[in-house]
């Protein structure tokens, strides 16, 4: 009885000591809560496979996988999406979990009603937290119903046009009164690109942030668009809203949607999520 209790005590201690070790490896963004994910529409050009390899390079261990990529090596010519198989996608599980990767939502979703109840039975079987979507104005009964059945979450996309749930109050107006399951995938450079301040967007979104689409874009060529740049050296306030999400005591996803640089981004995104730590050591 003696030395069984002692084995349990050693290994007790070195299953606590390890933790305690992983814990001090994490960075104060990490800690907060604060988790950086990856929207792999950044490695559009690429695989759903060669996105992991990528995603994994950068450090990162979470993914939001857009429906109609290509999924690549060994999957032959199948997409990502409710069609593929399901020997495919326990596949896709496997080699997530291989490369150190959690696929924990989807999206962006624009589907037909009849296509719903198909994407919500996909998340569940894929095990992600929620899914990124625009459902059409009418249909948010039938999506609140199927949130709750399979209690997968629905963040909700704001694309830069005036169909979509392009400002806060819109998107308010449609679930503030219905389930907490229901939420945003606030896409702050969406905001800056219709007029509207990222910061007091996200103060109007509090107790409903699921994760963001997070970034930092400039004007560009000769037609000043904004498009994508370093975090840190653009237009939109990075420090201030994170401090903003900070006073909200945000828990949740900066899924990195970086739309520039596509054939090569990774330096470019290895500098902002360099931006992203140092600003949270500075602010946490």
């Amino acid at each position: 009885m003696k030395i069984t209790k002692m084995i349990f005590i050693t290994l007790s201690c070195l299953f606590l000591s390890g933790a305690c070790a992983q814990d001090n490896t994490k960075t104060k963004a990490e800690k907060q809560g604060w988790h950086l994910s990856m929207q792999s529409y950044t490695f559009h050009l690429f695989t759903v496979t060669e996105s992991l390899d990528k995603t994994e390079e950068l450090g990162i261990h979470f993914i939001e996988i857009y429906p109609g990529q290509k999924m690549g090596e060994g999957f032959g010519d199948a997409v990502f999406g409710y069609d593929l198989s399901m020997k495919d996608q326990e596949r896709l599980k496997v080699l997530a979990a291989y490369e150190g990767v959690k696929i924990i939502s989807s999206g962006v979703w624009t589907s037909a009603r009849d296509e719903w109840d198909k994407v919500f039975a996909f998340a569940k079987n894929m095990e992600m937290e929620f899914i990124s979507a625009e459902p059409a104005r009418e249909d948010w009964d039938v999506v609140e119903e199927l949130a709750k059945k399979y209690n997968i979450k629905v963040a909700v996309h704001n694309h830069p046009n005036e169909a979509s749930y392009w400002k806060p109050e819109i998107l308010l107006e449609y679930i503030g009164q219905r389930d907490k399951l229901l939420g945003s995938s606030a896409d702050v450079g969406h905001f800056k690109r219709m007029g509207i301040e990222p910061v007091p967007a996200l103060r109007e979104l509090q107790r409903r942030l699921i994760a963001l689409h997070f970034k930092d874009i400039a004007p560009q060529g000769e037609k000043q668009s904004l498009e994508d740049v370093v975090w840190g050296q653009g237009v939109l306030n990075v420090k201030g809203m994170l401090k903003e999400l900070k006073r909200q005591n945000f828990k949740g996803y900066f899924t990195i949607e970086y739309e520039a640089d596509w054939e090569n981004n990774l330096p470019r995104i290895k500098e902002s999520i360099d931006y992203f730590n140092q600003v949270a050591e500075e602010i946490l």
